[in-house]
């Protein structure tokens, strides 16, 4: 039965960490996206958030966004730099149409880091992506 149960394959959908200025705060600020790079509009996101290693685990965050349209993007959370040091993982869900998807994205410990920042897709800027 198990072999029947087709688990479709996520592509178009990435995860961010952007390195960007808070005009409010007067600081450089790290800050996770969601990325659809997709034509189609994705239904009922639910993302899962953890860090953890060997010795140490976050607590679990958790957001949901009703939809995010085709060819855009969405703040997930501000992530503090001591989080870096941990494996932060990002577990995300959504529907498009009635078929369901789901996909880890993994940030290895200490990857996230003004060394790594790269183009990012749809949102010219740079940062550390996770495809």
């Amino acid at each position: 039965m198990k072999k029947d149960i087709e688990i479709p394959k996520v592509e178009g959908v990435y995860i961010a960490v952007v390195n960007e200025y808070n005009d409010v705060y007067k600081t450089q600020d790290w800050n996770a996206y969601i990325i659809n790079d997709k034509d189609v509009d994705l239904e009922m996101v639910i993302i899962v958030t953890s860090g953890y290693s060997k010795d140490k685990a976050t607590s679990i965050f958790r957001k949901k966004i009703d939809t995010l349209p085709a060819k855009s993007y969405a703040k997930i959370e501000l992530m503090q730099e001591d989080l870096f040091a941990l494996n932060n993982q990002f577990q995300v869900t959504f529907f498009k149409g009635n078929t369901m998807f789901d996909k880890t994205y993994l940030f290895r410990k200490n990857t996230i880091n003004l060394k790594a920042l790269q183009a990012i897709p749809l949102m010219d800027v740079k940062g550390v992506l996770v495809k």
